[in-house]
C-alpha cells in the first residue's frame, strides 16, 4: 500500500472531520427522517410501523395540497420578481456612475440582516404603519396581513426585498465577465439599447441567470422565516407554506411521522424541480 505523504495526510485530516460533521448533522437526520416517515411517531413515546400509509394520506389531505399550491405560487412569483429587479439593478450598478462601490454595499445590507428580524420589522410596518397611513387618506386602515386574498403579496415583498441583494451581486459578477470587445463589435453592427442587452449581454450572462433562477426557486420553495414572522400561516391557513406546515404540525401537532413523510416528498420535489431547471437552462446555454 502506498504510504501517504505529508500533503495527502494534511488533506485527509481536514476532510475527515468535515465529512463526519456533514454525516452527523445532514445525512443522519435525513436517514432518520425517512425511517420515521414509515411510522406513526408523534415526536415522543413509542411508535408503530405503518408502511406507506403516511404517503397515501398526504395525497388525500386538503391542507397539505393547499400548502403546496401556496408555496409554488409564492416561489414562482418571487423568483420572477427578484430576478427581474436584480438584473435591472445590476445593469445600473455596473454602469459608469459615481459612488458605484458605495451603492453596491448599501444595496447588499438587506441580505446581511436576519430573516426573522426583517420579518418582525415588516410585520410592525404592515400591521401599524401602513394601516395608519391608509386611515389618514380615508381608507379602511386594515392590515394586509389580515387579508386572506392579499397576505401572500406582503410575504412576496419581504422575500424579494431581502433576496434581491445577493442576486444583484451575482449578476454584477456576470456582467463584469463580458469583454468590452463584444460591445465594441456590437456597436459597429448597430447594437444599442435593448438590442445590445438581448443579443450580447444576456446570452453571455446566461450561466449566472441559471444559478440565480435555481437558487431562488429552491430558497423560496423552502420559505419559513418570513411566514413565521409575518403571518404564522394565517389568516385561515391561507399563507401556510410547506416548511411551516412540516414544522408546526410535526413538532407541536403530534404528526412527526406524517410530516416526516411530507418532508421526504418535499425534498424529492425540490430536487426534481432543480434538476429540470438546470437541464432546461443548460440547453439554452448550449444553443446560445
Amino acid at each position: 500500500m502506498k504510504k501517504m505523504n505529508n500533503r495527502e495526510r494534511t488533506f485527509m485530516l481536514i476532510t475527515v472531520p468535515i465529512l463526519a460533521l456533514f454525516f452527523c448533522f445532514n445525512t443522519l437526520p435525513l436517514i432518520k427522517g425517512v425511517i420515521y416517515s414509515f411510522t406513526n411517531f408523534k415526536g415522543y413515546g413509542t411508535y408503530d410501523w405503518v408502511g406507506f400509509r403516511n404517503y397515501i394520506d398526504l395525497f388525500q389531505d386538503a391542507r397539505v395540497g393547499k400548502s403546496y399550491l401556496f408555496t409554488f405560487k409564492l416561489a414562482v412569483v418571487s423568483t420572477v420578481a427578484v430576478n427581474l429587479i436584480s438584473l435591472i439593478m445590476a445593469l445600473a450598478l455596473n454602469a459608469k456612475i459615481k459612488f458605484k462601490s458605495a451603492l453596491r454595499g448599501f444595496y447588499f445590507v438587506p441580505n446581511i440582516l436576519g430573516a426573522l428580524v426583517v420579518g418582525y420589522i415588516f410585520n410592525y410596518f404592515f400591521t401599524y404603519i401602513l394601516p395608519a397611513l391608509s386611515r389618514m387618506m380615508g381608507g379602511a386602515g386594515t392590515s394586509i396581513l389580515a387579508d386572506e386574498k392579499w397576505a401572500w403579496v406582503a410575504i412576496v415583498a419581504v422575500c424579494a426585498w431581502q433576496s434581491i441583494a445577493m442576486n444583484t451581486i451575482i449578476y454584477i459578477s456576470g456582467l463584469q465577465t463580458v469583454p468590452e470587445d463584444v460591445y465594441e463589435a456590437g456597436a459597429i453592427d448597430g447594437a444599442t439599447g435593448f438590442a445590445r442587452f438581448k443579443n450580447l449581454t444576456f446570452p453571455l450572462i446566461l450561466p449566472f441567470f441559471t444559478i440565480n433562477m435555481v437558487l431562488c426557486m429552491k430558497n423560496f420553495l423552502m420559505v419559513f422565516d418570513q411566514i413565521m414572522a409575518l403571518t404564522k400561516g394565517g389568516p385561515a391557513q391561507s399563507t401556510e407554506s410547506i416548511s411551516y406546515l412540516i414544522y408546526n404540525n410535526g413538532m407541536a401537532g403530534g404528526q412527526f411521522g406524517f410530516q416526516s413523510a411530507n418532508a421526504v416528498i418535499f425534498f424529492v420535489v425540490i430536487v426534481v424541480i432543480s434538476v429540470l431547471q438546470m437541464n432546461f437552462l443548460g440547453k439554452k446555454e448550449e444553443q446560445l
